[in-house]
């Protein structure tokens, strides 16, 4: 394909991620489906050259980024309290997924290695982070939910790619041993995180003495990438080092970032995380094509694979609800012996969060990345791409209704001790002592008496507001609505100035912002 057809191309999958969006809010689907199911019947459009794809190309191209993300707003404090329950789940979930998933494939196929057999297993085992978090962003869950399933995201590709690895290797070789899996698993976990410790904190230092921001933004946006590629180039875990960094970023970017920055910053990011998890999904549909042709058509495939393909995948939901209930079991016998940290999860929690296992990107790429003539090579893709259809079709579609089922409650040691209205309370008394402070001058006369009232005002209504919440909010959002108003007015008649070309560029620029800053600010206090 020649360069400018191959822009041409990526120009229309873009134009085509703007519809099927609108489609999938106009319909009420997740995006994630639309984006998958629109690829998918790309693929076969009349005239379109077969897409194929590079694995190692889209892991680099999308993976750094999608965890960079990740890592950037997860909450690090329940990260920390929860780190056992993800790791359950990130190593413990995807080493017995990729067992079970072995055991059943050989089953079918008796012929099939056991290497070919535990390579399939680690393709699968591992649920992905940007299928994930397009589940995640449509649904609503009690905090200590949101953070397993996020963290588990984060982490367990490590653990599907060094399976894969050393199943490939077993494959090629005909030697494989369990001890050196887990023994060279934690080598590259560690090596990893040393790599995302080093970049995370050259990153730190250098934000400091950089002084423009669009170079800090720019340097922050490559970080994920130099992360991953450089742990690659150490043979460790390039996605434990790009989380490391990640989490690094995110516990120095509300120091070290000014306002500007951080809001420049992530309007920037945002966009272009919301471009690269829709392109994936693009992606993994216009991928079909080229699986299908490998298996030799759809009726060839349906007829030879299609039992094989189910009963794999739903091998990998029943293997997953096994590990996540046997773990809450153990939760509750040991709350049973008295230890009180031990918290389970109870029938609704640990179903959501099996319920919540879907496949995408990593899947597709590992699959995609298995050499020519691997034993089994054509139903391993097939059966992989059928797991995420499977997966995001089903799943997907379905997690907000089992979760409704669920009716989950928030448990009372998951809530912060202060809600956000005590926050601003004491955040506005905090600044109310520092005006205080700064009002009088050395000879005790008051210099600034707006100020002080201004903030004494300010500090003694959210102290009132936050003791009196419900009674508050209708009046706020009435408030906020006139606020509203007024800023749209004022947007209407500064650009009725321009226009008449009574105020310049500049200043058109400046009052803007200022109006989107007031927007916002009002926005964000009305929800």
């Amino acid at each position: 394909m020649e360069p400018t057809h191959l822009f041409e191309l990526v120009i229309v999958m873009f134009l085509a991620i703007i519809a099927l969006h609108y489609a999938a809010h106009k319909l009420g689907l997740p995006p994630s489906v639309a984006l998958l199911t629109g690829g998918a019947l790309l693929a076969f459009a009349p005239g379109l050259p077969a897409i194929s794809v590079d694995p190692g190309l889209v892991l680099v191209i999308f993976l750094p980024p999608l965890l960079m993300d990740g890592a950037w707003s997860i909450a690090l404090a329940r990260l920390r309290r929860h780190v056992i329950g993800i790791a359950s789940l990130a190593v413990g979930a995807v080493l017995f997924t990729c067992a079970v998933v072995a055991v059943v494939a050989h089953l079918l196929f008796p012929s099939l290695p056991w290497a070919a057999c535990a390579a399939l297993g680690a393709i699968v085992a591992p649920p992905d982070a940007v299928s994930a978090r397009a589940v995640l962003e449509r649904v609503r869950l009690p905090r200590r939910l949101q953070i397993l399933l996020e963290g588990e995201s984060l982490l367990n590709d490590a653990s599907g790619l060094v399976l894969f690895r050393f199943a490939v290797a077993a494959a090629a070789t005909g030697a494989f041993s369990t001890g050196e899996v887990i023994g060279n698993f934690f080598v590259l976990a560690l090596g990893g995180a040393i790599v995302g410790i080093v970049v995370g904190t050259a990153w730190f230092k250098l934000v400091r003495r950089l002084g423009d921001e669009y170079l800090i933004i720019a340097a922050s946006v490559l970080l994920g990438w130099i992360a991953y590629l450089l742990g690659e180039q150490l043979h460790v875990s390039g996605v434990i080092a790009t989380v490391t960094a990640g989490l690094i970023m995110s516990w120095h970017q509300h120091t070290v970032l000014s306002a500007a920055m951080r809001m420049r910053g992530t309007s920037f990011w945002t966009v272009m995380i919301f471009l690269m998890e829709a392109a994936v999904f693009i992606l993994i549909g216009l991928s079909l094509r080229d699986v299908v042709e490998r298996g030799g058509g759809f009726t060839t495939v349906i007829a030879t694979m299609g039992l094989p393909m189910l009963a794999i995948l739903v091998t990998l939901v029943i293997a997953r609800f096994a590990w996540v209930f046997a773990s809450d079991f153990v939760l509750r016998f040991c709350a049973v012996l008295g230890f009180t940290r031990a918290r389970p999860l109870g029938a609704g929690g640990a179903t959501v969060l099996s319920w919540a296992g879907v496949r995408g990107v990593v899947t597709l790429a590992l699959a995609l990345s298995l050499p020519e003539g691997f034993a089994g090579r054509d139903f391993i893709l097939v059966t992989s791409f059928a797991v995420i259809l499977g997966t995001v079709l089903i799943q997907g579609t379905t997690l907000g209704r089992v979760i409704a089922w669920a009716r989950l409650v928030e448990p009372d040691s998951e809530r912060a001790r202060l809600t956000m209205s005590q926050a601003e309370a004491a955040m506005a008394q905090a600044q109310f002592g520092t005006v205080q402070g700064l009002a009088y001058d050395a000879e005790g006369k008051l210099i600034h008496p707006q100020l002080l009232e201004r903030y004494q005002r300010r500090a003694t209504s959210i102290v009132d507001y936050a003791e009196r919440t419900e009674h508050y909010i209708p009046v706020l959002h009435a408030h906020f609505d006139v606020i509203l108003e007024a800023v749209a007015t004022g947007r209407r008649e500064l650009i009725r100035l321009h226009r008449a070309g009574e105020i310049d560029d500049e200043t058109l620029r400046e009052l803007e912002r200022d109006l989107d800053l007031e927007e916002l600010s009002a926005i964000s206090a009305k929800a």
